[in-house]
């Protein structure tokens, strides 16, 4: 008789200080190297990463990171919140991670959080922005994404949202098929611009 095999499901929480250094580290990886090309470098986008955790009010703060815990270790991190929150939020992000990166790497970090910024459309202001997901490499096709877009929808609920909107490359297809599994729709295409990838932005409406 073959032994029955049991998956275990991941573990959803709030953010904890002690998860720093692996939440930073995940939320460097949900950008496809966009940190590294802000800050210059991936050591000194963990660090501002890092520095934006431990600040609030910010697009990368503890009260709005949640992370999934599988086998006992971070597998997975995501970055949400009401999108109304957004913009102030982002502002505040780009104020405090200035200050980790040398002086002279502002004008092109201002250029491509601008860029960035205009890349993709809105989405409606009645839902729940996903800014942030990744799952660490040895934890991928295990849930971990997938539980993570469910608390973003349990969150949306809670604030009485009516969707959740995020946004990915469009180059990202794994990325882009596992939402599509998870019923978002894709609802705009921005093209490639200013060494920018092209962009897919999505939206599940919640019932």
């Amino acid at each position: 008789m073959e032994a029955e095999v049991t998956h275990t499901r991941a573990e959803v929480r709030a953010y904890d200080p002690r998860d720093s250094q692996a939440a930073a580290a995940l939320l460097y990886e949900s950008a496809g190297g966009m940190y590294a090309r802000y800050a210059g470098s991936r050591k000194l986008a963990e660090r501002t990463l890092g520095r934006a955790l431990a600040r609030e009010d910010t697009t990368a703060s503890a009260d709005v990171v949640r992370v999934a815990q599988l086998d006992g270790r971070v597998a997975g991190a995501m970055s949400a919140m009401a999108f109304d929150e957004w913009t102030p939020r982002a502002h505040a992000f780009l104020r405090v991670t200035l200050r980790s990166i040398p002086p002279w790497r502002w004008p092109g970090a201002l250029w491509l959080y601008r860029a960035s910024g205009r890349a993709a459309p809105e989405p409606p202001a009645a839902s729940f922005y996903v800014d942030s997901l990744a799952t660490a490499a040895q934890f991928r096709r295990r849930g971990v994404a997938r539980a993570l877009l469910d608390d973003a929808e349990r969150q949306a609920h809670e604030h009485g949202l009516r969707s959740v909107a995020l946004d990915t490359w469009v180059d990202n297809r794994p990325a882009r098929a596992l939402y599509l599994r998870a019923g978002f729709v894709e609802v705009a295409h921005t093209p490639a611009v200013s060494g920018l990838p092209g962009g897919v932005s999505l939206l599940k409406e919640l019932g």
